[in-house]
């Protein structure tokens, strides 16, 4: 078990999914355990959690647990796969104006910090045709416009279509973040060259040895990291496993011990494996630089409604611009 002065925001919890509730491939195993989780998250220096929404009504769950904490926050919008929602309402516009009005008073309550999870997707074109995730992924862009957010960005397989979106909406937002990043090292250069674009950084982005050349061509001061659980552990199978060094005992779930992580369910704690995989491809021998160069870059994108201790961004601000890190 690790504990740490490092401070980790993970911007990426999917805590409205089932297994969270105990639910795993809809066989229940377990109470829910949200509380339990927390309290391995917050002793491990997580000290932000932004929950995903990724539908109307899986936004609405994101932001009712993002309000049972102080330290949770959420996004709002539509993932690309379940676009097709707007117009299986009946009413495209109505369900937008739904979205807006969520969002509106989460950012009300200072729980909406982005607009998303929200992009293209077409690695799984079975659920929302290409065209349809065009349409809807620029409509959101009106969201951020409108609330002043930054977006929460998915990308797979579709960086030209993606990218082109982008540049056409880049005055409707000034920040945000491509989340659980695995493209290439292409589809890296590209969203790079737009300012105030974040990547974010998960096990998925950390299986093999190419995922690694790509992120090691990450800037740091242009990363952020996260678990996107339950997904996207980093497994042993990965090639920057040997990078890991903070471990948690973990049970079997058809064993659930409230007092362990549940194996191969990832959590937040686990953003420490991440930071620890990002210092070794990048070899970075100071890690607590690291994770605060990272989290800044957090509060500078999210920083409006974070939040944070008061003096805690300004009082980092020249320690985490140190020129030998940021060049690594």
């Amino acid at each position: 078990m690790a504990s740490s002065s490092l401070r980790t925001i993970d911007i990426a919890v999917n805590f409205t999914d089932g297994m969270f509730k105990g639910v795993y491939n809809g066989k229940n195993y377990h109470a829910g355990d949200v509380s339990n989780v927390l309290k391995r998250a917050w002793a491990a220096g997580v000290e932000r959690i932004i929950v995903t929404g990724g539908s109307l009504e899986e936004s609405k769950a994101a932001l009712e647990i993002a309000e049972t904490d102080g330290r949770l926050f959420c996004t709002v919008g539509v993932h690309p796969t379940r676009c097709k929602e707007f117009d299986e309402s009946g009413d495209a516009e109505k369900h937008f104006q739904a979205i807006a009005s969520l969002a509106k008073g989460g950012v009300e309550k200072g729980k909406v910090v982005a607009i998303g999870e929200c992009g293209l997707d077409y690695d799984r074109l079975q659920f929302c045709p290409a065209e349809v995730q065009k349409k809807y992924f620029e409509k959101q862009f009106e969201l951020a416009q409108t609330f002043g957010l930054p977006m929460f960005l998915h990308m797979r397989a579709a960086a030209g279509d993606f990218c082109d979106i982008l540049a056409r909406n880049k005055s409707k937002f000034s920040m945000g973040v491509a989340h659980s990043f695995t493209g290439t090292e292409e589809d890296r250069d590209r969203l790079l060259t737009f300012d105030g674009l974040f990547i974010g950084v998960n096990g998925c982005s950390l299986k093999t040895i190419q995922n690694l050349d790509v992120v090691r061509g990450i800037p740091v001061e242009r990363m952020m990291i996260e678990t996107d659980s339950p997904y996207c552990e980093i497994k042993n199978t990965h090639a920057g496993i040997h990078f890991v060094k903070s471990k948690w005992p973990s049970t079997k779930k058809e064993k659930y011990n409230e007092d362990t992580t549940v194996k191969g369910r990832n959590e937040p704690c686990f953003v420490r494996q991440v930071l620890e995989v990002v210092a070794g491809c990048k070899n970075i021998g100071d890690i607590d630089q690291l994770s605060r160069v990272i989290y800044y870059n957090t509060c500078r994108c999210r920083g409006r409604r974070l939040h944070l201790l008061k003096g805690t961004v300004a009082s980092t601000f020249s320690i985490v611009l140190h020129p030998p890190l940021l060049s690594a």
